[in-house]
């Protein structure tokens, strides 16, 4: 089992002020503490930076943060803009799924479909991944296609869903769905670059449905 990820805890306003690495430590200085303002960080970097700014700048705001070192950053470098990217959701009260592709440096919807009654997100991945196939063969578009779905590649690759999920009376429209896009990667032979969304890098992926 891997260890967790270190955090970097803020404290703007407590007992103590500063940045601590531990929840036990920053809560020694917060609890009890009338309208302290703290915040965790993934990075020290981070951390530092937000330490010396107001704390509005952060407090119940989405910023992107990442635990990668500079040098990691580097070697990973940017993503190609001039492509599309896919992603699939699972409502995991209902275990609806849906899928949508968007152009990667606009935002520009491409195509989104569902929901669907009783699925799972790894299908949802695939299928998305696959539609983004065959919206890109039938148009005549060379652009790589983000994913940030390791499983969906691997079915993409094998043209094939290994998915454990029972079929049902309930998502039969589905199961319809996954073997025609089996069917069609049994006979289509995309050129289309399949790339790894780095969300640890970039952040969300753009065709993110905002649901985390």
């Amino acid at each position: 089992m891997s260890k967790p990820k270190p955090k970097f805890y803020v404290v703007w306003e407590g007992r103590e002020t500063g940045i601590f690495n531990s929840w036990d430590e920053c809560n020694k200085h917060i609890s009890g503490f009338p309208q302290a303002k703290y915040k965790s960080f993934k990075s020290l970097e981070l951390a530092r930076e937000a330490f010396r700014t107001s704390p509005e700048a952060y407090i119940g705001k989405e910023v992107f943060d990442t635990s990668l070192t500079p040098d990691q950053l580097a070697l990973i470098g940017e993503p190609e803009l001039e492509s599309i990217s896919v992603d699939g959701a699972w409502n995991t009260a209902t275990g609806d799924i849906e899928y949508r592709c968007v152009h990667t440096r606009t935002g520009e919807l491409l195509f989104a479909k569902g929901p669907y009654t009783d699925g799972t997100n790894n299908i949802a991945e695939f299928l998305g991944l696959v539609h983004a196939l065959a919206h890109c063969t039938k148009n005549g578009l060379l652009s790589p296609i983000y994913t940030d779905s390791m499983t969906a590649m691997s079915w993409v690759k094998r043209k094939k869903a290994f998915t454990k999920h029972p079929r049902s009376e309930w998502n039969a429209v589905l199961f319809d769905m996954i073997n025609r896009a089996e069917q069609w990667l049994a006979t289509n032979e995309p050129t289309n670059k399949i790339l790894k969304w780095e969300t640890e890098a970039w952040g969300e992926i753009k065709a993110d449905f905002g649901r985390k």
